[in-house]
């Protein structure tokens, strides 16, 4: 099986650094940060932000599930942003574009999806349960898929916790 490609938040950053227009800015922190798909960001309102619970609510999102998701801080100023006033097809262009210039490579609006759920999982280290609730994967099979580990990151957990041994082979 072959892995979804993913971009890095910093490269994310890269990406919404080059961005001029904010409602695009937002969208795609949203598609990242709230690993939300490009056809529910253009379907969010006003009515959709609990900015109390801090819920954003998710209505028949893929296979007409509804779907509560926790208001990233990254994101909470921007909700005035909403609703976005840009079509599916727009945001795909403006994300291609962008990632083109910025990164000097393809992308598609689903990977910042794909990314965020990678970000929680390996970077936050939320539970593959936790990605899969904010994911509204019916399986966390699916939701594993994307526990990527790159050799930085064994590398990191192999010397960045416990490098106070002085034991010796």
């Amino acid at each position: 099986m072959k892995l979804p490609e993913i971009l890095t938040e910093e490269e994310l950053l890269k990406v919404l650094e080059i961005t001029k227009k904010p409602h695009h800015r937002f969208a795609f922190a949203l598609g990242f940060y709230e690993c939300m798909r490009v056809s529910e960001i253009v379907k969010l309102k006003q009515e959709d932000i609990d900015r109390q619970t801090k819920l954003l609510h998710i209505k028949q999102g893929k296979g007409k599930k509804d779907r509560n998701i926790p208001i990233a801080p990254q994101v909470f100023k921007g909700l005035k942003i909403v609703p976005i006033k840009c079509g599916v097809r727009a945001l795909e262009m403006k994300f291609k574009e962008n990632c083109k210039k910025a990164l000097g490579r393809d992308a598609h609006f689903h990977m910042l999806r794909h990314s965020g759920i990678t970000y929680y999982l390996t970077k936050k280290r939320w539970s593959s349960l936790e990605v899969q609730r904010m994911a509204g994967h019916s399986k966390v099979a699916t939701t594993e898929i994307y526990t990527h580990i790159s050799p930085d990151d064994l590398i990191d957990r192999m010397w960045g916790e416990n490098t106070s041994t002085n034991t010796k082979v």
